[in-house]
This record gives C-alpha cells, structure tokens and sequence, in this order.
C-alpha cells in the first residue's frame, strides 16, 4: 500500500496552516489554520473490508509541568509518550484522497461535535467515525478550551521543548468493515481494537516545532 500527501513530504516539515499553532515573534504562539493535510493512497490490499487512519505524535512529554513555562526548558531527555492528533475509522475502499481541509479548517474551540462525517456527500452512504484525539484530555479543566475534541486538530508542540516532534500518518488496510467501538472512542482504544485486522499498512512522517530556534534548523 502507498501513501503520499500534496501537503507535506516524507520526513519534512508541516506547514504552519496545518497545525493548531504557529510561532508568534510578539506572544510566542498563535493559533493557525489546524486544517488537516492532503493524504492520497493506493495498492490496497485484496480483502480489504475498510481503512482506518491515525495521525500520532510519538514525541509528547508524557509529563506536562514543565510544557510552555517560561523560563525553563523541557529536556530533549524528558520521557516521552504518544499523542492522538487523529483517529478516523470506516474509510470504504472506494476511497482513495482526502482533501486538505475537508475534516478540520480552523479552531474550534472546546472542540469539534461531529463523531461521525458522511462521504462522498450529503447523503451518509458512507458514515466515517472520528474519535476524540488528545487535546479533549489536555485541555481538560479549562474553562473556555475544555470539552471532546472530535477529528484533527493539529500539531501543538510545547515552545520550550528541546525535540523536534515527529507526526506519523498511518494508513491501515483491515479485514473487517466496522471495528467493535462505542460511539465515544479514543484513538488508543481505536489503535488496540484494530489489532488482528491488519492486512498492510503505510506511514508518512512529517516533523514540527514551536522553538523558535529548532524551527530554524528545520527550515534549512
């Protein structure tokens, strides 16, 4: 199976309008256009019963004191887990390209609503189920943030992080055509229920940062 993107190469750099927030010379941060990228695939398997595709951010500090503090740094060393940026279920094999910008275009805040997004119309012939990624965890507690971020929302890296974060998109092919999940799921759940299923898979993996002085070395 191949996967390729107009938006972005294999092992470049994101651009700024796919991402929740961009580098800000006056405050840091801004938010940006969170639209999610181009994708395109082919080469899928005989057997295929539907697709399933993650967005996953393996580089995350898995402890988030020291993230956006300013005055310190977060060590390059800091352990480190994954991050749902995307979880998005039931592709039918008919389906071969999302559009840039067809799930997520701008910031919603306390999240998008919609756990479920019909294609190729209107007409729900084909329902395609999104789970809540991780930001629905990381703003928790917030008053005009929190709430159940369903879809993409793009990368977010802390502006202090001494690494460079990697954001791996990863298309699976599967044998069956719906995977046993509760409406509400979450991209770790939906990672654990395809187990089993797995017929071929392909990777893209596209890196980000808010430090202003790694971005620079990404740029070059």
């Amino acid at each position: 199976m191949k996967l390729w993107s107009e938006t972005f190469r294999d092992g470049g750099l994101m651009p700024a309008d796919h991402a929740f927030a961009e580098i800000d010379p006056a405050s840091r941060v801004r938010l940006a256009g969170n639209r999610n990228p181009h994708l395109a695939w082919d080469e899928v398997p005989n057997g295929t019963e539907s697709l399933a595709l993650f967005c996953i951010d393996p580089d995350a500090p898995q402890d988030a004191s020291l993230a956006n503090v300013e005055g310190q740094a977060l060590p390059l060393t800091a352990p480190r887990g994954d991050f749902y940026h995307w979880s998005l279920l039931d592709l039918p094999t008919a389906m071969r390209s999302i559009a840039a910008g067809q799930f997520s275009s701008g910031i919603t805040a306390r999240g998008k609503q919609a756990p479920t997004v019909s294609w190729p119309d209107s007409s729900g012939a084909y329902a395609l189920r999104q789970g809540i990624n991780d930001y629905t965890a990381w703003f928790a507690g917030d008053a005009g943030m929190g709430g159940d971020y369903y879809g993409y929302d793009g990368p977010c890296p802390p502006w202090n992080d001494e690494r460079i974060h990697h954001y791996i998109f990863r298309l699976y092919a599967l044998d069956v055509p719906h995977l046993a999940l509760p409406q509400r799921f979450t991209g770790q759940q939906a990672y654990a229920a395809i187990y089993g299923h797995i017929l071929d898979e392909a990777q893209l993996v596209v890196a980000y940062s808010l430090n202003p002085e790694l971005a620079l070395t990404l740029k070059k």
